[in-house]
């Protein structure tokens, strides 16, 4: 044991692990911006000005939390090679709240203001979810399958990371392309770049420097725009605009709750392979810093929460220290607050960025099949299918408005269609989760498992939890909706679950795991 007092916060290995989780980081905020506005038509000024910058600050307070921790464990143990915890923004959320929350609420209200505030609020209320269960998550991840909770992700990846993002791309194809390839050449198939240069950031720098080219040539049409070189000083003051947005926010709770919990489980995952790295951080602390950087967050303007990354043992590999989580926590924190990250922003063309997001999507699909057991992967699958329903339900969304249709004057089998869609589509993220889980203990054998997780479906979809009938994705009680639809699913999903408990009661006298039933 030594007193850790010649722990160098900076050293070589840092300068490249800093610039990879200053990219991601940033890579969030360009597709948050980008989602809001190219899908939405969110004006950009106010995202420059009222979202990034508390944003920002949650994830500087992490950073410089977590940088804290390494600093406190390398003087307690005299090691040199500590590494701090990486933290950043939470991709899957980061897109799933613009997709989910923000632009519905912008679609509804054509408020900014409002939009934000409850933007704000769904953030508070996915910090008190994961203050509440930084204390219980062990047993999440032992009572809900890895099929159920990574199913969710895997969704995500599929339609959110991966599809949409592939729109964006081949809208600008030369430089999407390029941008691709050289991301699928160094992190896919693993090869280096001359030099042993970073592959994401040749990828972003390659293609950004095709678009201003090309830009420059008139070759992008309207598509190329130069950025405002603006800097503004953009505090993040506390604020109590979230109460406001609280109301709408707690519709969203199908919404919050979920992403909050996977970031908890997540934060248990990558703390753990810390440990397996040689960094014994504790988990609670872990998953408090990470709770308490998304409620600072929500409090001042942020509508991304934050988590540790998975990274840790690649960027202790690259020789990174304390030095880039410091770095990281100043660069993007000061760049919030005095606008510089926002230029940056604005710089990046999406199409050099989103390749980064579709290689995080294919990564969590492919991780999520890798991680699970075999018997489990029609699990996987099937938790797979909310995601793409409400990836319909988006599109769906978009065109009708876009065509200013009278949705009264709907003929009756379009109607139809687009309320089951709606059912399907809202509440996407717990109805994956649920939908994983009792899937994969249905492939266990494990009837009686299956059939709560069922139960559990048939209460929440009565009162809008999931499958809510309400375009904006509201709670309810069930007695008060016109739409019989929430009876209706309710008693299907208990009819359901009475069915395996009645197979159970008949089946072969092997116990939960026999090997079928009688038929």
């Amino acid at each position: 044991m030594g007193d850790g007092k010649s722990y160098r916060l900076f050293v070589r290995g840092d300068l490249g692990a800093f610039f990879g989780l200053m990219l991601d980081n940033v890579t969030n905020l360009v597709i948050l911006a980008g989602i809001l506005t190219g899908v939405f038509g969110f004006p950009l000024k106010f995202i420059f000005t009222h979202m990034i910058p508390g944003t920002a600050l949650g994830v500087m307070f992490g950073d410089l939390a977590y940088t804290w921790m390494a600093y406190r464990m390398a003087k307690r143990t005299g090691r040199q090679d500590v590494t701090a915890m990486p933290l950043g923004l939470d991709t899957p959320s980061t897109i799933g709240i613009a997709f989910a929350v923000l632009g519905p609420v912008y679609m509804e209200s054509g408020d900014p203001m409002i939009t934000w505030q409850v933007g704000m609020a769904t953030m508070m209320l996915i910090g008190v979810v994961k203050v509440v269960f930084s204390f219980a998550g062990d047993w999440i991840r032992r009572m809900v399958p890895q099929a159920g909770l990574l199913g969710s992700l895997a969704g995500i990846g599929v339609a959110l990371l991966g599809f949409l993002p592939m729109v964006t791309l081949f809208k600008m194809p030369i430089v999407g392309l390029v941008a691709f390839g050289l991301v699928l050449y160094s992190l896919v198939a693993k090869q280096e770049l001359p030099f042993k240069l970073p592959g994401a950031a040749v990828a972003v720098l390659a293609g950004t420097a095709l678009y201003y080219l090309m830009g420059g040539f008139g070759w992008l049409g309207q598509e190329f725009h130069l950025p405002e070189l603006t800097l503004r000083f953009t505090p993040p003051w506390p604020s109590l605009g979230f109460v406001d947005g609280l109301g709408r926010a707690l519709d969203f709770l199908p919404v919050a709750i979920p992403f909050g919990l996977l970031t908890i489980v997540g934060g248990i995952n990558v703390t753990e392979s810390a440990r397996v790295a040689g960094d014994d951080y504790n988990t609670r602390d872990i998953l408090l810093v990470e709770a308490v950087a998304t409620l600072i967050a929500g409090a001042t303007g942020g509508v991304a929460q934050s988590t540790p990354y998975i990274g840790h043992p690649a960027y202790k590999a690259m020789g990174g220290r304390a030095g880039y989580t410091l770095a990281t926590g100043l660069f993007i924190g000061l760049g919030g607050i005095f606008g510089f990250v926002s230029i940056i922003v604005d710089a990046l063309p999406e199409a050099a960025v989103v390749p980064i997001l579709i290689f995080v999507g294919l990564e969590i699909v492919s991780q999520t099949f890798s991680s699970c057991p075999k018997a489990h992967h029609s699990a996987v699958s099937l938790a797979l299918l909310p995601t793409v329903a409400n990836l319909v339900l988006i599109q769906w969304s978009t065109l009708l408005g876009d065509l200013k249709v009278d949705l009264a004057a709907l003929p009756a089998k379009l109607a139809a269609q687009r309320e089951v869609i709606i059912l399907l589509g809202n509440g996407f993220i717990l109805t994956a989760m649920l939908w994983g889980a009792f899937a994969a203990h249905l492939a266990d054998r494990k009837l009686f498992r299956a059939a709560v997780f069922l139960f559990i479906c048939a209460a929440f979809s009565l009162f809008g939890v999931i499958h809510s009938v309400e375009p904006t994705g509201r709670l309810y009680l069930p007695w008060l909706v016109e739409s019989t639809m929430p009876w209706r699913v309710g008693i299907g999903y208990a009819a359901f679950g009475l069915l395996l408990l009645l197979f159970r009661c008949i089946k072969q006298p092997d116990g939960e795991g026999g090997e079928g039933v009688r038929v």
